[in-house]
């Protein structure tokens, strides 16, 4: 019944909002993964983007797709975990260890063995509009342990100003997406980070936005 429930929200509110009020325009669609263990990495601007991300995948894959989020927020209250976790399909995970053998990364290594796709923003928390903050270091974390699973970078634009963080009316603002080469953890973790952001910045390069400033 669930899995029915999410299906409809995707395709009879998300897709139609995203797709038609909104308007969507996808760069190298062909280059995101076809099947799990995989993670999409993205910029963080709106509650908005882990929606559009999942709206890229094919309806078939759509029980896999789960957006790591912050348990403290998303499980704040019962109503906001139901749908967040049943029908978004969040995996929640704590912002910080509680104790000294509690570790953040451990479910997501595990929705990774189940053949999942993760959807994972490095920068943590939402930040201002088209403006990219300093990576956190679970993105590495999570490669490190998992150097077969495929990371694959995606830059969004237009999310921050269709819904910007703190508000909660969507404004017909046309968004960009530009999918990038999946990589692999390979030389160590701070040359994973490095590689990762470099990446994200030559996708944002491409798309060759105009400054809102």
């Amino acid at each position: 019944m669930v899995r029915v429930l999410r299906w409809v929200f995707f395709v009879l509110v998300v897709r139609p909002v995203i797709m038609v009020i909104l308007g969507l325009n996808v760069r190298h669609r062909e280059k995101l993964p076809h099947q799990g263990p995989a993670v999409l990495t993205a910029n963080h601007n709106s509650h908005l983007d882990a929606l559009v991300l999942i709206t890229l995948m094919p309806l078939r894959l759509l029980h896999r797709i789960r957006p790591v989020a912050a348990e403290d927020y998303f499980l704040s209250n019962k109503a906001l975990a139901w749908f967040s976790t049943r029908i978004i399909g969040i995996l929640p995970i704590p912002r910080r260890r509680t104790t000294g053998v509690d570790d953040p990364m451990t479910a997501c290594g595990e929705a990774l063995e189940r053949g999942d796709i993760l959807i994972f923003f490095p920068e943590g928390s939402r930040g201002e509009p088209e403006k990219m903050t300093e990576f956190r270091g679970g993105i590495g974390k999570l490669a490190g342990r998992n150097p077969e699973v495929p990371v694959t970078p995606i830059y969004l634009h237009g999310l921050g100003k269709a819904l910007p963080k703190g508000e909660a009316m969507v404004v017909p603002f046309f968004l960009d997406v530009i999918v990038g080469e999946a990589l692999r953890f390979d030389d160590g973790y701070e040359d994973f980070l490095g590689e990762l952001r470099h990446r994200m910045e030559a996708l944002a390069e491409e798309g060759d936005f105009v400054s809102w400033d």
